[in-house]
Formats: C-alpha cells, sequence, structure tokens
C-alpha cells in the first residue's frame, strides 16, 4: 500500500439558508474534497421560515465525515487538515438551553417575516417612549431612530436577530422560562455551530463573531461591545448573550469525529467571507453573492460611511481585522431576499422549470422579457427599499407572455435590485463602481450574468472557483495560525490564491434602453410597495 501524501489544507464549513457543505482547500484554493448536503426547511405559515437547529449540526457533522473520507481516499493523510472555519447564514435565530445544549424551538431563519409587528410595535415605542441613551436621558422620535442607527449601522426590520428572538420569547413559553431562569442562551448559526464543535454543553463554549452580532440589533458597531441600552429596549437578560470574538483566531479544537483536535480558526457570517474570498480587501472594491438571496458588499477602509440611501452601514471586521487587537474594516451593504429562492419557486412551486441551471435555457428563447416585471417582494422589500409590506408582482402580463418571459423577468428582477443597491452606493460612497465581482449558484448561468451586466451598466467579474464564502472562511482559519503565510493586512500574501481562469461580462445593451427598462423596473416597484401593512399589536 502506498504511503498516504501529508497535506497542508484548510477546511471550511459552510452552513448556509439550505445546505450545508464542508470543502477542503490547498494553499492555491484548489479544491481536494468536498461534500454538500440539503437540509429540511420549514414553512408552518405565509410568510414563516423555519430550521431545526438540531438537523443542522446532523447534517454538518456528516458532510465532514463525507469530506475526510474521500480526502483519505484520495491518498492524504487524515491529519492534512490542519485548521478549520466556519461560515453561515447571517441573523437566523437559534434558542437553546445552558443546562441541556438542546434548541428550545426550530430557529427563525434570516428571510422570515412573521415579525412585521414586533417591528411596529419597536417602532411605536422608539416614536413615544424613546430608547436610553445614557441612564435617565431618553430620546424619542427621529432622535430615537438615527441613535439606533447610529449605535448599531441598521434600521428596525423583521430581518434581525433581536427581533426574532423577541417573537420567541413572547411565543414559545419555554423559551420565556428559560429566559426568566437564565438558562437561555442566544446566538446566530456560527454560535451554535461552533458551540456544538466546540464540545457543547461539556465545555460550555457561548461565542460570537463579530460579523454575525453586528446582524442581531444588539451590537455596538464602534465599540464592539453589546450595547446595555439595546439589551433594556428589546428587554432581553445579558446573559443570555454569546462572549464576542474576531473573525480570525483560534477558539479552540473539535472536540470529536474525523477532525477531533484540530483547531477552528476562522468564523465569519457568510457574506463578509465572499468579501474576503473575493480578495475584495481594499476600499471601493464590491462582490456580489448570488445564493438564496442576494448580498452586495462594498469595502468603505476604516471609516463607517452613514447611508442615507437606505444602505447599511455594516462591520465588515473580516476585511482587515485579522484577529482580536486588529483594525476593522467597514463597508456598505445592500441586501436582497429573493434572488436564487426565486429560481427555486418557478422550479418547485410553479413547475416551469426541471433543474435550477435551465432557467437560463429557458430564459434565452426570448431576445427581452417582453415588457414583464417580476418583483420577487416574496417576505418584502430589503434594501434600498426597506417595505415589509410589499408583495410579489408580475406585472405587463399579456397574452404575448410566455414561460420563457417568466424566467427572462426572474434573472432580470435580480439585475434590477443589484442596480438599486449600486445606485445607492454611489450616492452614498461619493465613488463608481467600475466592475462587481460575483460568485453563488446564480453566477454558474452566462446569460444571468449577461443580464446582470446589461441591465446594471457595469462590468461583471466572475472567477473560475466560486466557493469564495467558504474560501473566505477557509483565509481567514489560515491566517490564524500563520498557515501558507497569509496575512489579511497584507493582501499580497493571498497572491497566489484563486487566480484561475477569471470571465468578464461587459454590456452590450445600449445605454437608451437600458434606462427605459429601470424606469420600467421603478415603476413596478411602486405598485408592490405597500400590499401587507405591519401593525402593533
Amino acid at each position: 500500500m502506498a504511503a498516504q501524501k501529508q497535506g497542508e489544507f484548510v477546511g471550511s464549513l459552510d452552513c448556509g439558508t439550505t445546505s450545508v457543505r464542508f470543502i477542503v482547500f490547498n494553499k492555491n484554493a484548489d479544491i481536494i474534497a468536498e461534500n454538500q448536503l440539503e437540509f429540511p426547511q420549514y414553512y408552518p405559515h405565509p410568510g414563516w421560515h423555519e430550521h431545526d437547529a438540531d438537523e443542522i449540526m446532523d447534517h454538518a457533522n456528516r458532510c465532514i465525515a463525507t469530506a475526510i473520507q474521500d480526502m483519505v481516499s484520495a491518498g492524504w493523510a487524515h491529519d492534512s487538515v490542519k485548521v478549520i472555519g466556519v461560515t453561515n447564514q447571517r441573523e437566523t435565530t437559534v434558542a437553546w438551553s445552558r443546562k441541556t445544549g438542546k434548541p428550545l424551538c426550530r430557529a427563525i431563519v434570516w428571510a422570515d417575516s412573521r415579525t412585521k409587528h414586533v417591528v411596529a410595535h419597536y417602532e411605536q415605542q422608539l416614536e413615544n417612549t424613546g430608547i436610553q441613551v445614557e441612564p435617565g436621558q431618553l430620546v424619542k422620535g427621529k432622535e430615537g431612530t438615527e441613535f439606533l442607527r447610529k449605535i448599531t449601522g441598521l434600521p428596525l426590520s423583521t430581518y434581525f436577530s433581536a427581533i426574532k428572538l423577541r417573537w420567541m420569547i413572547d411565543n414559545h413559553p419555554n423559551v420565556a422560562a428559560a429566559h426568566e431562569n437564565d438558562d437561555l442562551l442566544f446566538g446566530t448559526v456560527e454560535s451554535w455551530v461552533a458551540y456544538n464543535l466546540l464540545g457543547g454543553v461539556d465545555t460550555g463554549i457561548h461565542i460570537s463573531e463579530v460579523t454575525n452580532a453586528s446582524r442581531t440589533l444588539l451590537l455596538n458597531v464602534s465599540t464592539l461591545q453589546w450595547e446595555t441600552s439595546l439589551l433594556e429596549f428589546f428587554g432581553l437578560r445579558e446573559s443570555i448573550l454569546p462572549r464576542l470574538v474576531s473573525s480570525s483566531e483560534v477558539y479552540g479544537n473539535v472536540a470529536s469525529g474525523p477532525l477531533k483536535g484540530v483547531p477552528i480558526g476562522g468564523l465569519v457570517g457568510d457574506q463578509q467571507g465572499a468579501l474576503v474570498g473575493n480578495k475584495c480587501l481594499g476600499q471601493g472594491e464590491a462582490k456580489c453573492t448570488y445564493g438564496t438571496g442576494a448580498f452586495l458588499l462594498f469595502c468603505t477602509g476604516d471609516q463607517i460611511v452613514k447611508s442615507t440611501h437606505g444602505l447599511l452601514s455594516t462591520r465588515n471586521k473580516v476585511a482587515y481585522q485579522a484577529g482580536p487587537n486588529a483594525k476593522p474594516v467597514y463597508a456598505l451593504e445592500g441586501s436582497i431576499a429573493v434572488a436564487g429562492s426565486a429560481v427555486k419557486w418557478l422550479r418547485d412551486t410553479m413547475c416551469l422549470i426541471d433543474s435550477a441551471a435551465y432557467v437560463n435555457e429557458l430564459a434565452s428563447k426570448v431576445p427581452d422579457s417582453g415588457g414583464l416585471y417580476f418583483v420577487t417582494a416574496f417576505s418584502g422589500l430589503l434594501a434600498p427599499y426597506w417595505d415589509p409590506g410589499a408583495a410579489g408582482l408580475l406585472i405587463g402580463i399579456s397574452q404575448y407572455t410566455n414561460p420563457s418571459h417568466i424566467a427572462r423577468a426572474t434573472l432580470e428582477a435580480n439585475a434590477y435590485q443589484t442596480r438599486a443597491i449600486i445606485e445607492s452606493m454611489k450616492l452614498d460612497s461619493g465613488h463608481d463602481l467600475k466592475h462587481l465581482k460575483v460568485d453563488g449558484g446564480m453566477t454558474n448561468g452566462d446569460l444571468a450574468m449577461s443580464v446582470l451586466a446589461d441591465l446594471g451598466g457595469f462590468t461583471v467579474v466572475r472567477p473560475e472557483m466560486r466557493e469564495s464564502t467558504a474560501l473566505g472562511s477557509a483565509l481567514l482559519a489560515g491566517a490564524a495560525i500563520k498557515l501558507h503565510g497569509w496575512d489579511l493586512t497584507k493582501p499580497e500574501t493571498l497572491a497566489e490564491v484563486n487566480t484561475k481562469g477569471t470571465r468578464e461580462f461587459v454590456p452590450q445593451l445600449a445605454s437608451e434602453e437600458q434606462l427605459k427598462r429601470w424606469e420600467g423596473w421603478q415603476r413596478a416597484v411602486e405598485r408592490a410597495k405597500g400590499w401587507e401593512e405591519g401593525h402593533a399589536d
């Protein structure tokens, strides 16, 4: 039997919205082994979306085991993986018991919109009662809203974790009891996954990485500390909170399984992970990930740029904070709730396509959408519109309309929403965008990328290896133990990472036609807004 080869690899556990995957990378970002599994989705009521947190961990453990076995079968030594990183869907909220280590209810997914009345309640509280800025001092109305945005970089929205957690406490008696009795542990998905990988209830390592924590409405993005006034505002106990950590440091070692003893060196929210994986580490560089939703991040360096055009000023700690004492980097972010999930809707609900990939072939049968617009507001609209009451809308239907037009309008919806975010970024940052780096499942379609370039009016840059989210967490993990000399504060140390086969899509549509279609999209959005208004109980 031939001797096994010894590698120096980095593993990445990518816990997405619909699947988990484990990928083993070498120093050039070539994939040595990988495994992916979809896990169940739960939609108990309209607008609700839930996950079973135990099922996420079960699928994660199976992915790891299969990928490591495949690596060994390919002739590599079992201990070739030197460190792993974890990246995850953000905002999705998990509540579990400190005593048992078990979930107290299903996790509420980031796109879930059941909490519209909770948002309306806290909007009224900001307006009428206010929020405490210092002991004994309240600000309310516009000043209260501005204080919340200044502290968190976020608006009140169904999107963010504190709102979801408040709903859990108010609607699940066992969660309320755990909260009252200091038995409740709260976290986003990376917190839950790290807790389990590092030993669960036996070790009790309850941590949260700051790019994820910055999406909770509980973090002060200037101090990188939990904000007491926000805990008081939402009625939450400090004991539920995880300890804050950076995106690149050794948090501990995997407690069991095929990776037992391997350090975990990187934790990062999926979109910030994709920013690092695309090596967008400089001011003015941007990427967009097209997965279940779409997420565009634009680096603004070491300055928080206040958005007055509907974007989030979000902590991009992963770009330059290579450890607990490193200086953070910030970004503007725009999020689209429905991207790839619209294609899944065409496949699974409307039965217009047999596979997600076929949407490009079906759309290619027509030169344009025939005047059809698809506002994919299945759970409201996010940036830059921020309208939780918006509803999905197909408008411009005529007897001429056929399934190909609907497929093309679905691809165009992503392009229009991306353009809306970029137009806001231009205004906020004062910088133009000459090209956009992309990754995610939807970018596999050449037509989808051509439509994006044409309707967006910018060059789209697509790398050959597009697992950028997973690569980002791998780079962070590798940097934590100085593997391969990687150092995120020195981009030149990443020069050999993922350099193969990049393709550019350049706009071909005449500017007059581009503007005409853009104006049509804006009219369609106005008609979709405000269909279902939120009300406080």
